[in-house]
C-alpha cells in the first residue's frame, strides 16, 4: 500500500436525515405533480411545499429535471418489484412468450401512466443520457428462453426494447392527428404481441 493511503471500505450508507428528506421531497413532488401537473413543479416551489431550504432541494436533485428522474426511478422500481416478483404472467411461471406479451403491455401502459414525468426528466441543458434500459436484461432472458438460437448476440433484444421505450411514445403523442391515449395504448399493445408472436412463433 502506498504511504498514505488508505484502503477502500463500503460505500458509505446515506445518513438518516438525508434519507428522511429525499423520502419527503419525493413524495411531496409526487403530490405536486398529481396537484399541479408536471410543468409546474419548480425546484423552489417544491422546497417550499416541502417545507425545507432551497440549498436541500438544489443538493439533492442537482437541476429541476433531477427531481424527475428520481420519481421515475421510484415508479421503476415498483414496475420491476411486479416483474421479478408479481404474479404471471408478468411475474415468474408462466412460458416465455406469454411472459414477453405481457410484459410488453405492462411496460407500455407504465410509460403512457408516466410520460409527463419521464419528459419533464430530460434535462435540455445536457445530452439524452446513454442509460441502458433496465428492461433490456429481463426481455434478452426471456428471448435466451423461447429462441435461443437468435438472442444469441442481443440485438434483438435491444430492438424490441427499443419498441418499448419512452421516444417511440413521445413521438406517437406529439404528430398531428394523434390517436387518443386509449386508442394509442391498444394499438401500441396489440402491435407488440404479433412482433412477439411471429418472432417467437
Amino acid at each position: 500500500m502506498e504511504p498514505g493511503a488508505l484502503p477502500l471500505g463500503p460505500p458509505r450508507e446515506e445518513r438518516a436525515d438525508a434519507a428522511r428528506n429525499r423520502a419527503h421531497l419525493i413524495e411531496v413532488a409526487r403530490q405536486m405533480v398529481a396537484e399541479l401537473g408536471a410543468e409546474n413543479v419548480t425546484m423552489d416551489a417544491l422546497a417550499e411545499r416541502a417545507g425545507l431550504g432551497k440549498g436541500t432541494v438544489f443538493r439533492r436533485f442537482h437541476t429541476r429535471a433531477g427531481i424527475f428522474v428520481a420519481l421515475l426511478d421510484e415508479e421503476e422500481k415498483r414496475f420491476q418489484d411486479r416483474v421479478i416478483g408479481g404474479p404471471p404472467p408478468l411475474g415468474p411461471g408462466a412460458p416465455a412468450v406469454d411472459r414477453l406479451v405481457a410484459f410488453g403491455r405492462a411496460r407500455l401502459e407504465f410509460l403512457m401512466e408516466h410520460t409527463a414525468i419521464a419528459r419533464a426528466s430530460l434535462d435540455p441543458g445536457r445530452p439524452v443520457p446513454a442509460k441502458e434500459s433496465p428492461s433490456l436484461f429481463h426481455v434478452q432472458m426471456l428471448l435466451n428462453e423461447a429462441r435461443p438460437e437468435h438472442a444469441g448476440s442481443g440485438t434483438l433484444a435491444l430492438q424490441l426494447v427499443a419498441a418499448l421505450e419512452g421516444p417511440v411514445l413521445l413521438y406517437l403523442q406529439n404528430r398531428e392527428n394523434a390517436p387518443a391515449p386509449v386508442a394509442l395504448m391498444d394499438n401500441l399493445s396489440s402491435s407488440w404481441q404479433v412482433l412477439v408472436e411471429r418472432l417467437c412463433g
